[in-house]
């Protein structure tokens, strides 16, 4: 059918004047007037009533009137959206944050995501970095925040934040006792909890290296996340290293956090996306967090 039909109609039940109609639309009262004909004809049906003076609407001109004003609303609303969709400003993102960091540094990101595109909807889970960049490389997910240095092939990463790592101590060990900042071979013998390094060979390997002497830690137990980390360290099963927002967010009783001598112990947090040209919604994603990746927060 022809939308221009619809639209010369909607006009002229709006105006219920021809000559109106036709000023408005910028087109011939005799043009509007044969458009108007061969709309009826296409609908088979009698939409005004010429029998007087002046028209008027018959009952299906009435109908056809109220669904060309819907009909011509929805076509706008379906142009903003299909053109907001391919600036970025509307549809779905899938995005994945990591266990390790669920505080300010990606959830600031987020907010501030969701306020900049309220029209995009966001659909959040948690992971760690493994299982995020397994998923972003099959599709699952459009972003994933995840802990670097990370090599996958097919995925870019880009450095949106980094945060101190704090030692969670027993609170009835000896360190936890000392004043000031514990110094690094005070810790070296220290039985240690840790999660797995499959989680995140680079967070593992980053935090390993600098915060024990010669990168290996001796650990006595694994844990599967840092919650089950922080709850074996208050059963005194060992220390355990843990970045800074997710020790504090976790703290419990039977657990003491204490900083590390210079040099300060420090993780990066990435997003991670397909290489490639990614989607409207992931680029403006992408963009806002390089635009506003920041430092950690010290308390």
């Amino acid at each position: 059918m022809d939308l221009r039909r619809w639209h010369y109609f909607a006009v002229l039940a709006e105006e219920m004047h021809f000559t109106r109609a036709a000023a408005r639309l910028f087109v011939s009262q005799p043009s509007l007037s044969q458009q108007i004909r061969a709309f009826e004809a296409e609908l088979g049906v009698a939409l005004l009533d010429r029998s007087g003076p002046r028209f008027a609407l018959t009952e299906a001109g009435r109908v056809a009137a109220a669904e060309a004003r819907e009909l011509l609303s929805r076509l706008d609303r379906a142009r903003g959206v299909i053109v907001a969709a391919g600036r970025g400003d509307a549809g779905q993102l899938r995005i994945a944050y990591t266990r390790s960091a669920p505080g300010p540094l990606a959830g600031d990101l987020v907010a501030a995501y969701r306020a900049a595109f309220p029209e995009v909807e966001l659909a959040l889970e948690t992971g760690w970095t493994s299982l995020n960049l397994a998923r972003l490389a099959a599709g699952e997910i459009d972003v994933g925040f995840v802990r670097p240095p990370v090599v996958a092939p097919g995925i870019e990463v880009a450095v949106v934040g980094s945060e101190e790592v704090l030692i969670a101590v027993p609170s009835g060990h000896a360190l936890a006792r000392r004043r000031g900042r514990l110094r690094r071979d005070w810790i070296a013998a220290e039985p240690v909890v840790f999660w797995p390094r499959s989680n995140g060979p680079g967070q593992y390997d980053a935090i390993s290296a600098q915060v024990w002497p010669g990168g290996v830690p001796p650990i006595v137990r694994e844990e599967p996340e840092d919650e089950q980390l922080m709850r074996a360290v208050a059963e005194g099963a060992g220390i355990a290293a843990v970045p800074e927002h997710r020790a504090r967010a976790l703290k419990r009783r039977g657990v003491v956090l204490r900083r590390l001598t210079d040099p300060v112990p420090v993780i990066d947090l990435g997003l991670a996306w397909r290489a490639g040209t990614p989607a409207p919604v992931v680029r403006s994603f992408v963009d806002l967090a390089r635009g506003g990746g920041g430092g950690s927060e010290c308390f």
